[in-house]
Order: structure tokens, then sequence, then C-alpha cells
């Protein structure tokens, strides 16, 4: 049960990296934070362009969750729009304006976590087939 809840954790966390590039947040990294923090088991930490990006971001973050029947536990810092927090307890995502996220550093400050690989596949290009003449 452990291994099937880590492996919906460790999905989670990618959807939300994958949702913050298709909303355009920039420096999108996902840390395994498996047995280095009892309190979580992956961060994703985002820079966003806005507050109001930031807002967007995290709503549809919490709206993915939803959908993969997860309960957000708590949050902090949506009004100001500098740094919001969505705790899902082993999921924690942290959308950062530029200036909070080089502050905080927080891949320094865990630098022994593993870096997860979210990025989307390149989209197969599809050549276009010309009719026989």
């Amino acid at each position: 049960m452990a291994k099937k809840r880590n492996s919906e954790a460790r999905d989670f966390a990618l959807t939300a990296a994958r949702v913050a590039d298709e909303r355009h947040c920039s420096n999108i990294v996902v840390l395994d934070l498996k047995g280095i923090s009892p309190a979580t088991d992956y961060f994703v930490i985002v820079t966003g362009t806005s507050d109001r990006q930031m807002r967007t971001v995290a709503d549809e973050i919490c709206e993915a969750a939803r959908k993969q029947g997860r309960q957000r536990f708590g949050s902090a810092g949506y009004e100001q729009g500098r740094w919001i927090l969505l705790d899902f307890i082993d999921v924690v995502i942290h959308i950062f304006d530029s200036e909070y996220r080089d502050y905080y550093d927080l891949e320094l400050l865990w630098g022994d976590a593993r870096r997860l690989k979210w990025e989307k596949p390149p989209q197969s290009r599809k050549t276009k087939k010309t009719p026989k003449q």
C-alpha cells in the first residue's frame, strides 16, 4: 500500500509541474525528499511571472488534485501572491515570484534531494503527407 501511495504522490508532483509549465511558469523543479524530510515526500518549486498567474496556477493544480482524488491539507500566501504554498501532505507545491524564489533558495536548502525529470516528452512531429499526383 505504501508503494502505491508513494507512486500516486510522485504522479501528482509530476502533474503539478506539468500544469505549471502549461501556464508558462519557469525554473520548474521537482525534488524527491523521501528519506530526507520527515514532513513530505516531494516538493514542486516553480517561478511565476505575476501574482495573477501564480494564483491561476495554484487554482489549476488544486483542480488537478481534485481530479486525482487528492485533498489539499492547507495553503498559504494566496492573497499576497509572492510565495503560494499548497500542502497536500506528501506533496508540497511552492509557487514563487522571482524575488522570493532567489531569497529562499529551497533547492540549496534541500541540496541532497534528487531532482525528478518531469518534462513532457517532445511531441512527435507529424509529417504532412502530400497527395499523390
